[in-house]
């Protein structure tokens, strides 16, 4: 009789568990974050319904950006981190400088899809052949234009460098001297100087096998003296009157909303951003990287705008690879998540949410822009706290006439160099 008894309760038991999704390996995971409140509900929404859908439990945690950094450092230094982490794409030398700082999901291929993405999009996330996150979404540098300054001179937006330098004179001459074709100001001068140098090498700035500076003095020096010329003609703002004018944000500054600053080169992600502050009438539209004579390749600079990663100490990879796999390629994940982290990378969520009608037709094209362009691979020490300041610093040192391109160049590939050198092989 007990016996029987067990078993009916054992039968009862595996009824109840089949019914409500849950399998004899059920998993107890965690996963952590950064995000808003949009990011954060979309998120444990779609953590229940995978969870619910494979039969394992997620606890989430989750954080504003600020500190969040700063968390991940800690629970990783201890041991302590979620099973699935939201991770940025330049903490990937701070975290796995040789590859194995997460579980490789290339071991998990046959639960992840990876399908979904490139071939190009999964080497930006990978380190020394370890696959150590999944690209959630790909961004890239763009040109904005607000196309209704460029009508009202009567100028066509330009396509290339030399139509910039001229509509720029013709904008002034119809419209007045405090009008500039384009912005380029502190880190977006310093990626314009990038895009140029680039574009005329065929080269990112970091040569991802020697982790140096790729780029010699004389090439960084023509990309600088490219800067000073647009200043010099009037295609953007001098760095002294950018900084006369205040600290603000370019879409928080009102020459932007009225289209005396008219154009800037940004995240295309970041478009609404950007579209949303301009006065009623003003139309601002995507286009596609600007270049010119001896230019080897467009140099877009494209990059994974985050990753989901998973523990390498994770007790259960294999129930983190099939909750990843829902929320990045399943329908059930797809539709919770929507495009709380931008315009999704996987093909199988970027399918389901334009056929949805949920991608708004100026962000498809934005991405189009980049996703279509070529360059070299961009290392993620391109955006390390200290390689940025070390341009930056030294670029509005130029532009204050206290250097000249040749001594600036020596300067930021000398700081570079010192700062990278700990992650050389």
């Amino acid at each position: 009789m007990t016996g029987l008894k067990l078993g009916l309760g054992a039968l009862l038991t595996a009824t109840a568990l089949a019914t409500t999704g849950f399998t004899a390996g059920a998993a107890e995971l965690r996963m952590s974050w950064w995000g808003g409140d949009s990011r954060h509900e979309a998120t444990q929404n779609a953590l229940k319904v995978c969870g619910e859908k494979h039969g394992h439990t997620i606890k989430p945690e989750f954080t504003g950006w600020s500190g969040h950094l700063e968390k991940v450092t800690t629970q990783i230094a201890g041991g302590t981190e979620a099973d699935i982490m939201q991770i940025n794409w330049p903490w990937l030398p701070l975290f796995s400088a040789n590859g194995e700082g997460f579980a490789d999901l290339a071991d998990h291929s046959g639960t992840i899809d990876l399908d979904n993405w490139s071939e190009a999009q999964l080497a930006s996330t990978s380190v020394n052949g370890h696959l150590n996150g999944l690209p959630l979404s790909t961004t890239g540098r763009v040109f904005f234009f607000n196309k209704t300054t460029f009508d009202k001179a009567g100028v066509a937006i330009p396509t290339n460098w030399d139509e910039l330098f001229t509509a720029a004179g013709q904008i002034r001459e119809k419209l007045g001297d405090d009008y500039y074709p384009l912005n380029a100001i502190k880190e977006t001068a310093a990626l314009l100087v990038s895009l140029y140098t680039t574009q005329q090498t065929g080269k990112d700035l970091i040569d991802p096998a020697t982790v140096t500076v790729a780029w010699t003095p004389e090439e960084l020096a023509a990309g600088i003296e490219f800067y000073g010329k647009m200043m010099q003609s009037g295609v953007t703002m001098t760095q002294q009157a950018a900084n006369a004018a205040g600290n603000a944000r370019l879409y928080e500054k009102p020459e932007w909303a009225d289209g005396h600053i008219a154009g800037s080169y940004e995240w295309d992600s970041t478009f609404f951003k950007f579209s949303d502050p301009l006065q009623e009438g003003q139309e601002l539209v995507p286009v596609k990287l600007l270049s010119g004579d001896g230019a080897v390749t467009e140099g877009i600079y494209r990059k994974p705008s985050m990753m989901f990663s998973i523990s390498k100490r994770s007790e259960n990879p294999e129930a983190a690879a099939q909750i990843l796999n829902c929320l990045l390629n399943e329908p059930e994940g797809i539709a919770a998540l929507g495009t709380t982290r931008g315009l999704p990378a996987s093909r199988a969520a970027a399918g389901q949410l334009k056929e949805a009608g949920n991608i708004r037709p100026e962000l498809a094209e934005a991405n189009a822009i980049i996703m279509a362009a070529s360059g070299p691979t961009v290392s993620p020490l391109n955006e390390h706290p200290e390689v940025r300041t070390v341009f930056l610093d030294t670029l509005e040192l130029y532009a204050y006439d206290q250097i000249d391109a040749t001594e600036a160049a020596e300067e930021i590939i000398a700081g570079i160099n010192e700062a990278i050198e700990k992650y050389r092989p």
